[in-house]
């Protein structure tokens, strides 16, 4: 069932890394990552059926990339390109027209925020979009960096806060104060 968002022709939903390697099973697993899908997905029909753009980001990262462990990075190998782990979770029913963002492509720079280094930003604004709505994995990492970088970006965000997980649920808190204290709406 959709949260009741009142979706329109300016709103874009933004699914943050609905990946393999992000849910149960994965590489990089955050408790509660897969229970997500079938609330996503009523969001990506009701937003669909109101004409709101659905954009899916995901991590992207070559073979080798900084932000793993064996190169001085915080995480462990995860959604390296053209590998399972790096698939959208197999459930997620991403329509063929969804705008897929790839993020962290390059092997010497990270990028969380679905806005950092892809160009989203700039798209959305020539597609008129003026809200973005947010929810995926994880609440206090790539989706934190996203909400804050969408109010930067001059964006209405709307963070879905029941159809997102942390790695850390302590944080939730934190960073829900974090989001309201930038201007963002959070919908629990």
């Amino acid at each position: 069932m959709a949260m009741q968002v009142d979706y329109g022709s300016r709103d874009a939903l933004l699914v943050v890394d609905m990946q393999n390697d992000f849910c149960e099973g994965g590489a990089l697993a955050v408790e509660g990552g897969s229970a997500l899908v079938s609330g996503i997905n009523a969001e990506i029909e009701a937003a669909q059926a109101a004409d709101a753009l659905i954009v899916a980001s995901r991590d992207w990262h070559p073979v080798d990339h900084v932000s793993f462990t064996h190169r001085g990075g915080p995480w462990p190998v995860h959604c390296v390109q053209d590998t399972e782990g790096s698939a959208f979770h197999p459930h997620l029913t991403l329509p063929d027209d969804a705008i897929r963002v790839s993020k962290a492509t390059a092997f010497d720079a990270d990028a969380y925020s679905a806005f950092d280094g892809t160009g989203l930003g700039g798209y959305l604004k020539e597609k008129g979009i003026t809200r973005v709505i947010i929810c995926g994995l994880a609440l206090d990492v790539c989706v934190r960096a996203t909400v804050l970088e969408a109010r930067r970006e001059g964006f209405d965000t709307l963070l879905l806060e029941r159809l997102s997980a942390a790695v850390d649920p302590d944080a939730v808190t934190r960073c829900r104060h974090e989001f309201t204290d930038v201007g963002a709406e959070v919908r629990t």
